[in-house]
C-alpha cells in the first residue's frame, strides 16, 4: 500500500494498521537546520549503526522547501514516510510553523511527523497540539530505534515506548525514553558525514535552577569511555576532519561522580585524543559546547589544558553578579571563584568568556547593579563577557517565572562593555525569545 493510497486520515498515526506481507522501505527525513541538527546527527548515527534498521533511509533537507520537497518525492516513491523535529523551547515555534507549512503542501499524502528534544519531553501536550503525530520523551536513540523498527515491521508506531501521542484530544503517554549509556551509541553519523562535537558526559549532578539539562537527562553524569572516544576521534581523523570538540555541560568534571575534579581522567582522555588526531589533530576542550565552572578553574587544572588544547579562551559560568541570585539559583559557587577563575585564566594564558544570565526571576535593582559592576570588574582583568537574557524554560523549576528584561539603564551600561569589546551574545534577541516562551506556555497538568 503506497503513502498515496492511504489518503483520508491526517497522518500515519492517524491510519489503520498496514497489511503488508513484506518490509515497507521507509525513509527518514530529518529536518536538519539549527538546533535540530545537532541531535539528529546523534540520532542519525544511532539508525546507521542497527543493523534491524539497515531498510531505513535517511535525509538531511537543510531548509523548508527542500524538506517539502524530500517529503514528497519519498511518499511518492512509495516509501513510509518519517518526518522528524527536534528543537529547544526557544525553537519551538519556528518548528511548529514549519511543520503547519509542510502539511498544508502535502496535498493528501501521509507522512508520520514526529518531534523530540528538551521541549517536547517537557511540553508534551502543548508540542501534539501543534500538530505532530508522536514525540519521544526523553532521551530519544533508543525509542527512535524501537519506533522506526515498528514501522518497518508494519506495526502501530504508537506502541512505542517512550513515545506520546494524543488520542481523541487526551494525551497518552508510553513511559520516558530509556537512559542511554554513551558508549553503545556513536556520536556522530559517519557512514552519512554528518559530524559534530563528541558528547563525553550527559546529564549534570549541579541542577542549576534556570538549566534544562539536569531535568532532561537526569541530574547525575553518565560519561563516555576514554577508548570510546578515541576511537570516534580516530573516525573523524580518517575523515578528513583536522578539528575535535567536546559536548559536556561542565567539562572538568570529566571522569567524576561528584563535585570534584579527577583531573587524571582528563589527561587521559586528552592524551588518547591527541594520538587519535595525529600531530596535526587540533583539541578545543573548556570552550563551547564544553564550559568549565569557576570552581574548576585552578592552576593545575590550567596547567593540564594549557598542554593538550589548542584553543586559547574558555568558556566559565558566572551567571551573576549577586550572592544571593547565586544561591537562589544553586549555582554551587560564589562572586570571588568567578573572578578567581579569570584571573587565573589570564594568568595561564588563556583569555576567559565568562557567561551571564540577566534578568533572573527575583532579580533586585541592586542584583543587577552586582551583575554589571562584576562585569566590569572581570573586563578590566582582561575576561570577555557573555550576556544572556533569562528565558523561563520549561521543564526547570523556574518555568513559571516571568521573563527575563533588561531595563535602559543596564542596557546603556552593557552597550558600552560592547562598544569596547568587552561583552558578547545575543541578549537582545533572547528578551524577545523569552517573551514568547512565556507568551505560549499552558498551566502546569494537575
Amino acid at each position: 500500500m503506497t503513502a498515496r493510497k492511504r489518503r483520508g486520515a491526517r497522518g500515519a498515526v492517524a491510519s489503520s494498521r498496514p497489511r503488508m506481507s513484506s518490509r515497507p522501505q521507509v525513509s527518514l527525513v530529518l529536518s536538519y537546520q539549527y538546533p535540530g541538527k545537532y541531535a539528529f546527527t546523534v540520532l542519525a548515527g544511532a539508525v546507521e549503526a542497527d543493523p534491524a534498521l539497515a531498510d531505513v533511509s535517511l535525509h538531511f533537507p537543510r531548509d523548508r522547501d527542500s524538506l517539502l520537497t524530500t517529503v514528497r518525492e519519498r511518499a511518492d516513491a512509495g516509501d513510509v514516510v518519517v518526518v522528524a523535529w527536534s528543537f529547544y523551547s526557544a525553537s519551538f515555534g519556528p518548528a511548529a510553523e514549519e511543520l503547519a507549512w509542510v502539511r498544508a503542501r502535502l496535498e493528501g499524502r501521509q507522512v508520520l511527523c514526529i518531534a523530540g528534544g528538551v521541549h517536547a519531553t517537557a511540553e508534551p501536550l502543548q508540542t501534539l497540539q501543534a500538530g505532530f503525530d508522536l514525540i519521544a520523551v526523553g532521551e530519544g536513540e533508543h525509542t527512535l530505534r524501537a519506533l522506526l523498527l515498528r514501522v518497518l515491521q508494519g506495526e502501530d508506531p504508537r506502541g512505542t515506548h517512550g513515545v506520546a501521542y494524543l488520542d481523541a484530544g487526551k494525551l497518552v503517554q508510553r513511559g520516558h525514553g530509556e537512559g542511554v549509556r554513551l558508549d553503545d551509541f556513536p556520536p556522530f553519523a559517519a557512514r552519512h558525514a554528518k559530524f559534530g562535537a563528541v558528547e563525553i558526559t550527559r546529564g549534570c549532578i549541579y541542577a542549576c535552577r534556570f538549566c534544562q539539562t539536569p531535568f532532561m537527562s537526569k541530574a547525575r553524569f553518565r560519561h563516555r569511555s576514554v577508548a570510546n572516544v578515541a576511537r570516534w576521534a580516530g573516525e573523524l581523523r580518517r575523515a578528513g576532519r583536522r578539528d575535535i570538540r567536546f559536548i559536556t555541560p561542565t567539562s572538568m568534571s570529566y571522569g567524576t561522580a561528584d563535585e570534584t575534579m579527577n583531573l587524571g581522567a582528563v589527561e587521559a582522555l586528552l592524551v588518547a585524543v591527541r594520538e587519535a588526531m595525529g600531530p596535526d589533530g587540533r583539541i578545543f576542550y573548556g570552550t563551547f559546547p564544553s564550559e568549565v565552572r569557576p570552581e574548576h578553574v585552578t592552576p593545575e587544572a590550567l596547567a593540564l589544558l594549557k598542554r593538550h588544547v589548542h584553543n586559547d579562551n574558555l568558556i566559565i559560568g558566572g551567571q551573576s553578579g549577586s550572592e544571593r541570585m547565586l544561591q537562589a539559583t544553586r549555582r554551587g559557587h560564589d562572586v570571588e571563584t568567578v573572578v578567581r577563575a579569570a584571573r587565573l585564566a589570564v594568568e595561564g594564558g588563556f583569555v576567559p568568556n565568562v557567561d551571564f544570565i540577566l534578568g533572573l526571576p527575583g532579580e533586585e535593582p541592586e542584583d543587577v547593579d552586582a551583575t554589571l559592576d562584576l562585569m566590569q570588574r572581570l573586563a578590566d582583568l582582561g575576561a570577555r563577557v557573555h550576556g544572556h537574557t533569562f528565558m523561563p524554560l520549561p521543564g526547570t523549576p523556574y518555568r513559571d517565572a516571568p521573563p527575563g528584561r533588561v531595563d535602559e539603564r543596564a542596557q546603556q551600561r552593557l552597550d558600552w562593555l560592547a562598544s569596547r569589546g568587552r561583552l558578547y551574545g545575543h541578549w537582545k534577541q533572547q528578551g524577545v525569545l523569552a517573551e514568547q516562551i512565556a507568551a505560549r506556555r499552558q498551566p502546569r497538568a494537575r
